[in-house]
């Protein structure tokens, strides 16, 4: 269940910083409803995961899967460039994130 917490957390966080951006600076309500209540969804579901996973492995999965996917949102919705070292940087945090889930036995539930 723990992974699952996690993945809702991540998914909610994701949401939340791309209404974050679409309030144009806090200026749009709707967007900023949706930006207070995913941090609220992704932050209880974050203390969830907490309960069975260590919290700094927990932290830095949802973290970098966070910036990852934000990272593509503002690509594709936001039109925002990602050139060659910003690429390259997300494909290490994406080997960061698969070497703790294979090797660390910090995550084995």
């Amino acid at each position: 269940m723990a992974f699952l917490y996690l993945t809702v957390a991540v998914i909610a966080e994701v949401l939340a910083t791309a209404a974050l951006k679409a309030s144009n600076g806090f200026t749009e309500l709707v967007p900023i409803i949706f930006t207070v209540l995913g941090y609220a969804i992704a932050l209880f579901f974050l203390g969830l995961t907490f309960k069975t996973i260590p919290m700094g492995l927990a932290y830095a999965m949802w973290s970098a899967a966070g910036i990852v996917l934000i990272s593509c949102v503002g690509w594709i919705v936001f039109k925002q460039n990602l050139d060659l070292p910003a690429l390259i940087g997300l494909v290490f945090i994406v080997l960061g994130i698969v070497i703790i889930n294979i090797f660390s036995e910090s995550t084995e539930l």
